[in-house]
């Protein structure tokens, strides 16, 4: 039996967070529905969504933003501080995120889980090994690329071509030295010679194919489907051949279960999985998202990067799986970014600039014409920060008003979920008057090339789409082995609306070239590669892990 505990209603910033056992009962969890992961930490058993599963969802709400500048908008702190607001006033909402990958943490991003007074805990658990997902999906991945190679030493039976073996190995840490290797050098003993490299953990199609998994049956058929190459006679050789599917599956038993956590203001909050949106689908688990809606009275959940990339595929990827319908998408801008996207230099973007901002203003249109074309309703979240001034608010919000879209200031960072309550009610205002009609931008039968011309098209505002000769061979390739009615995943710079990181604003008359199409036949989806898009990052010159250390108490410092 569930335990009586009140959900909190207009919590304030607490320094000693609740025991996971009150957020587990406050969302009506029984006891053998969780598993906790000390004292600030769960696992949700998949039990309690098929236990649910009769339940009216509550409202799906996706949280992207406009393109970012190199720092961030905070996307992920007004996903936390729009739920802390819709909790103040009144509601019962669930907020469902990525883990962080640790790559970045140590590299230049810092910490993944939000700030100020909008920010989850425990954080520095969360943005670390948290409850070991990220080392379940590495190890998983890493044993199909042994079996891979033992199979070959071992007589290579299945006849794989070690020249078109696509597997990579991963790890969940920025190293450019391990993306393009020799393995296998040393001797007969030591394997059979061949070119390699490393992805970072994020970019695992295990990783991709995790959050898309409804449940345990449908992860094992997604590991098996997995391509891990072709044959000498240029057949496909898939995971379940090499007899692979168990044991990932056996490493990946626990990863599967959502991680139940907390906010600042005690919300609870599902975070579980960390695919990157520019290479990857960027979106949290599906189990997650659906247990949110079962859970709360709406699940707010973020997309990565901005709307071209991460929202993109959440609606024409994970919901068109998952059969889900997003019913609002908040879209995050700041005074900042659209200063940047009109030409301002990041060392000068604390100046007012209302020329800039008009400039980049067609940025946010750009994004806000894309929106439309799901047909879901949208409001903007204008994030402010402390140099905004109010004239430069108020250019953007009648700006907005202009395009018939609403823009709600929110200052969730500097005074949390009371920050974040104009925006919560504005939401709410807007789910209760219009209804969301979504449809998927492209039919997944189309070939894939009119499918990746219809995406640079009408979410980037390019005029056309180009392709090298390996490109070219590989699409012909990816249809005659049967994978041509797969949804699209664009691998592309998250900087620019085109595929070159240095064009801001909004750029036309440009061509997106393609330079080699990928098969994640397990995650289900193709993964075209566009400019230089790395999926194996490396560090900066000043690493954020120069930063980061741990007193003689265990306390850690600098991951912010």
């Amino acid at each position: 039996m569930a335990r009586s505990f009140r959900w909190r209603s207009g919590s304030p910033l607490t320094t000693n967070p609740r025991p996971i056992a009150e957020i587990a009962y406050a969302l009506g969890l029984s006891d053998d529905e969780w598993v906790p992961y000390g004292r600030l930490m769960a696992k949700v058993r998949l039990a309690a969504l098929q236990a649910r599963k009769d339940r009216p969802n509550g409202k799906l709400v996706v949280v992207s933003c406009i393109t970012p500048t190199p720092t961030g908008e905070g996307k992920t702190t007004m996903t936390i501080g729009l739920g802390q607001g819709l909790q103040r006033v009144g509601r019962r909402p669930v907020i469902a995120l990525r883990q962080p990958s640790i790559g970045p943490t140590m590299g230049q991003k810092g910490g993944g889980t939000g700030g100020g007074r909008s920010l989850l805990t425990p954080m520095e658990e969360i943005n670390l090994h948290f409850t070991g997902d990220f080392h379940a999906v590495t190890s998983a991945h890493n044993l199909l690329a042994a079996l891979i190679d033992n199979h070959i030493f071992h007589g290579n039976d299945l006849g794989i071509d070690p020249r078109q073996i696509f597997w990579r190995r991963v790890m969940d840490m920025n190293d450019r030295a391990l993306r393009q290797m020799v393995l296998g050098l040393g001797g007969k003993q030591q394997g059979f010679p061949r070119e390699d490299g490393f992805l970072i953990t994020a970019a695992s199609e295990v990783m991709a194919l995790l959050c898309l998994a409804e449940d345990f049956a449908d992860l094992k058929a997604r590991l098996g489907k997995i391509l891990v190459g072709l044959t000498f006679g240029g057949k496909p050789v898939l995971a379940g051949k090499l007899k692979a599917t168990g044991a990932m599956a056996a490493l990946l038993r626990d990863a599967i279960h959502p991680n139940l956590v907390q906010t600042s203001e005690g919300l609870p909050a599902l975070v579980h999985g960390g695919p990157f949106a520019n290479i990857a689908h960027g979106a949290n688990s599906v189990i997650a998202t659906k247990l949110g809606l079962k859970l709360g009275d709406l699940c707010v959940t973020e997309a990565g990067f901005g709307f071209d990339l991460g929202a993109e595929k959440f609606f024409d990827i994970k919901c068109c799986y998952a059969g889900l319908r997003p019913d609002a998408v908040v879209l995050v801008a700041t005074a900042r970014a659209l200063k940047y996207h009109g030409g301002v230099p990041v060392k000068d973007l604390d100046h007012e600039n209302l020329e800039a901002i008009h400039r980049g203003m067609a940025n946010l249109e750009q994004h806000v014409g894309a929106i439309r074309l799901f047909k879901v309703p949208l409001i903007v979240a204008l994030n402010r920060f402390p140099s905004d001034s109010e004239r430069e608010l108020r250019l953007i919000q009648e700006r907005c008003a202009g395009l018939s879209v609403r823009a709600e200031i929110a200052e969730v960072f500097t005074c949390g979920g009371e920050g974040g309550e104009a925006l919560a009610r504005g939401l709410l205002d807007l789910l209760e008057r219009e209804q969301s009609e979504f449809t998927p931008v492209y039919d997944w039968s189309l070939p894939i090339k009119e499918k990746i011309g219809m995406i640079a098209e009408k979410m980037y505002g390019a005029w056309g789409v180009a392709y090298t000769k390996q490109a070219d061979r590989q699409v012909v390739q990816a249809e005659a082995l049967g994978y041509g009615e797969l949804p699209i995943c664009m691998a592309k710079t998250p900087r620019s609306l085109s595929d070159d990181p240095a064009v801001y604003g909004r750029p036309r008359d440009f061509t997106v070239t393609v330079s080699e199409l990928r098969i994640s036949a397990g995650a289900g989806f193709l993964v075209p590669i566009t400019g230089e898009i790395m999926t194996m990052p490396g560090l900066p010159a000043l690493p954020n892990a120069e930063r980061i250390d741990v007193d003689e108490e265990g306390r850690i410092t600098g991951l912010f």
